[in-house]
């Protein structure tokens, strides 16, 4: 199993164009977040939502490359929570709408910076990127404030 500085490691090969790197520390938490929100939509147990579900997993995966890494994506993602309910009690606009369209526009985003920095990962480093982007972020902000990762 790769670790974690494997991953970050790959992940920056393909982001070391200033202008990209920029454009994905606006669009990844975009895409973090409304991809929480569409799982928030999807309740295939009872109360339990998909985005719970897939979160538990994520959360267990990142645990065995960083518990650091680990906690600070349970913030993340709890922050993501707190925001999708204030958009609830807020918004007319259902939260599925709103994400769908983030996502879109975030996707985008990311499409033009990848065309900006010249290279591209192919579709499934893409996704596997979905679960690395994040944390990828976030262990710069824990190394600018001196937390080991």
């Amino acid at each position: 199993m790769k670790t974690m500085q494997n991953w970050f490691d790959e992940y920056a090969e393909s982001h070391q164009n200033p202008v990209n790197k920029a454009i994905h520390w606006v669009c990844i938490p975009l895409i973090f977040f409304s991809l929480v929100c569409l799982l928030l939509e999807v309740r295939p147990v009872a109360d339990f939502s998909l985005a719970s579900m897939v979160m538990i997993a994520v959360l267990i995966y990142y645990f065995m490359l960083s518990r650091t890494i680990a906690l600070g994506m349970l913030m993340v993602y709890l922050l993501c929570l707190t925001g999708a309910k204030i958009w609830i009690i807020s918004f007319d606009i259902p939260l599925w709408q709103m994400a769908l369209t983030v996502f879109v526009l975030a996707w985008i985003g990311q499409f033009i910076g990848h065309k900006i920095e010249g290279k591209k990962p192919s579709f499934l480093k893409d996704l596997q990127f979905l679960l690395i982007g994040p944390a990828w972020l976030l262990h710069f902000l824990f190394r600018k404030v001196g937390i080991p990762v």
